[in-house]
């Protein structure tokens, strides 16, 4: 009989939560923007909401999509193990997740602004969405990309209630940061993708076209958060982690060869993680003490 200990870290599992530290840095980003370049100031409660609903997000999109492509992850020996497939999980279990996060984030947004509650429903149609777009489009990467670029605009809105530019080009540039390492990893599958049905870049490109598209939208990233820096006039901190960011984007497409796919997952899980973990302390950094 499975213990509840083993039954929380089997749902943590699921969603991969560990993962979350893709575009939580982010999230900070736009915070801290919001709470030091407007006349609103600093609130741990409302930081601690701004958390909750990338958790919340998050966990609901993970989950359905891990629910939504059972019987793909059943059919292919890599995902076979999964939690749903293998039976760790049950489907209805999965669903009641999926429900309950969805409601738990819908209603966080309710007790930060009006217009991030109104913009929930939006904002969750987007990244559930996204586990739906393979079955059509080979631009599904974009799509990925778009629901983790709310991470910075979201938490903005969440302290201002309103939109500008700043934390816009840091959106921009996880879109494409997003879309770009998505397309790496989608590299493992292109195989069992293509005798699915399923659309990718890797599919849809070849491998080595899909490695030079990602590098194109890396490029993107840099030229966002260039423009990002100079549109604040940042100071030095800021820069050095723009450098160390973008040496850690060049360094996983080094990693990653169209014959040799060995180092995917450190390219997409240690590389990605770290780079967004030291970009936002550097941001964050260069916020506070405006060298």
């Amino acid at each position: 009989m499975t213990t509840k200990s083993n039954s929380i870290s089997n749902y943590l599992s699921l969603v991969k939560f560990s993962h979350t530290i893709f575009a939580l840095p982010f999230a900070l980003i736009g915070f801290f923007i919001a709470v030091n370049y407007t006349e609103h100031g600093f609130e741990w409660q409302t930081l601690g909401l701004v958390v909750l609903c990338m958790v919340f997000a998050r966990s609901a999109a993970m989950a359905f999509n891990r629910y939504i492509d059972r019987q793909y992850d059943k059919a292919n020996p890599r995902t076979a193990v999964r939690e749903i497939p293998s039976g760790i999980i049950s489907e209805k279990s999965a669903v009641g997740f999926i429900v309950i996060n969805c409601l738990l984030f819908v209603g966080t947004t309710y007790f930060i602004n009006p217009l991030c509650f109104y913009l929930s429903p939006v904002a969750l149609a987007v990244v559930l969405g996204y586990s739906l777009t393979k079955r059509f489009t080979f631009l599904c990467h974009l799509i990925l990309g778009l629901g983790l670029s709310l991470a910075p605009i979201g938490a903005y809105l969440a302290v201002t209630g309103q939109f500008d530019w700043l934390p816009l080009f840091f959106s921009f540039a996880v879109l494409f940061w997003v879309s770009g390492f998505d397309i790496i990893y989608a590299l493992q599958d292109d195989d069992f993708d293509k005798s699915m049905g399923l659309k990718s870049i890797p599919v849809f490109m070849g491998r080595k076209n899909a490695l030079v598209l990602s590098t194109v939208l890396h490029l993107f990233v840099f030229a966002f958060i260039l423009m990002a820096g100079l549109s604040a006039n940042f100071g030095t901190l800021y820069w050095a982690g723009v450098t160390v960011f973008s040496g850690l984007l060049i360094y996983q497409h080094l990693i990653v060869k169209p014959d040799d796919l060995s180092k995917v997952n450190m390219a997409f899980f240690t590389t990605n993680g770290i780079a967004s973990v030291i970009f936002a302390a550097f941001v964050i950094g260069d916020i506070y003490l405006a060298l």
